[in-house]
């Protein structure tokens, strides 16, 4: 990929297009795909050169590991040391879909894949687009979000543009994400299963399942999955979180302009330009990102969200948003 060269904008519902996809990352190019969570950003996972090249268009850290893409476990055990009995009940139960296991990785995946960390993580997209792609591949895709490094993830194809266009050869458009949030992250360890990162599949999905799942990894020397970091899935903007009760003192007091995403009927000064979210914790996942998007593209360089309930079903979203105000 030449940068300043316009990147292709293929459909997902084109055979044509999936083919031309499949051709460009079989010859080492980059693709971004729809998935359930969010766009990734393709390159064939067992090739070093096509991942160094989704480091560079992303400008993300070596350090931070990337997802592996696979169609299911036959593509997914050779890629992983040990297969465990609890990876066995967790690809039965979830896959495909928005689940990532993190496990021992054996030679065939290259550092670069796994920042240089002991073990790979694994998962199978459940999108159409992700999976007719990976099947004409015939080879694991390492496939992190498709954004520049730390900003919003993409839930659409325009979103990739904004940000990747010049910096990747193609985008497959597959519209709108439907879940609209990374995928949940589970480690697979010697000690037991551990919860890295929050997502569509719950803490208590996973543990009805496998029993009691603590959270594992801070503070680890190098991370085992993306989305580690303490500012991440973040706008262009400052990023303040505040209770409906103190929602337009917060806001009067961030530098303009200022954008809000609010669930309540909270008063907003009037120079504030709002985007109201759903109430429910699934809606409101798949609404964030566009709407974080939508109030940077609207200038704003201040956004105040209202503070989301502290209950289970909101963990993803809550990690999400303290994240983008990190």
């Amino acid at each position: 990929m030449h940068a300043g060269v316009e990147t292709q904008l293929f459909s997902a519902h084109s055979p044509a297009d999936l083919d031309a996809a499949a051709d460009l990352l079989r010859r080492g190019g980059l693709v971004a795909f729809p998935t359930e969570t969010v766009y990734g950003l393709g390159g064939l996972a067992l090739e070093p050169l096509a991942v160094r090249a989704i480091y560079a268009a992303k400008g993300r850290a070596p350090t931070n590991p990337l997802i592996v893409h696979v169609l299911g476990e036959a593509d997914a055990r050779p890629l992983c040391a040990r297969w465990p009995i609890e990876a066995q009940q967790l690809v039965a139960r979830f896959w495909p879909g928005p689940l990532t296991i993190v496990l021992p990785r054996t030679d065939r995946v290259p550092d670069e894949v796994t920042g240089g960390g002991p073990t790979v993580a694994v998962r199978a997209p459940s999108h159409p687009a992700a999976r007719n792609l990976l099947a004409r591949v015939g080879a694991p895709l390492a496939a992190p979000s498709a954004n520049r490094s730390e900003h919003v993830s993409p839930t659409t194809a325009l979103h990739v543009l904004r940000d990747l266009n010049g910096r990747i050869d193609a985008v497959l458009d597959g519209g709108r994400c439907p879940v609209g949030i990374e995928s949940t992250v589970m480690a697979l360890t010697s000690q037991g299963a551990r919860l890295l990162r929050a997502g569509a599949i719950s803490r208590a999905q996973l543990e009805e399942l496998l029993g009691e799942v603590p959270d594992g990894a801070a503070g680890a020397l190098l991370p085992a999955s993306p989305g580690q970091g303490k500012r991440h899935y973040a706008p262009a903007a400052l990023v303040r979180l505040a209770p409906a009760s103190s929602l337009a003192r917060v806001a009067a007091d961030l530098p303009g302009p200022v954008g809000a995403l609010v669930r309540s009927d909270a008063a907003l000064p009037h120079t504030v330009i709002a985007v109201r979210l759903p109430a429910d914790p699934a809606d409101y996942a798949r609404d964030l990102y566009a709407a974080m998007r939508d109030l940077e593209d609207r200038g704003c360089t201040s956004i105040c969200i209202e503070s989301v309930p502290a209950t289970a079903e909101w963990d993803a979203v809550r990690d999400r948003l303290s994240r983008a105000a990190g």
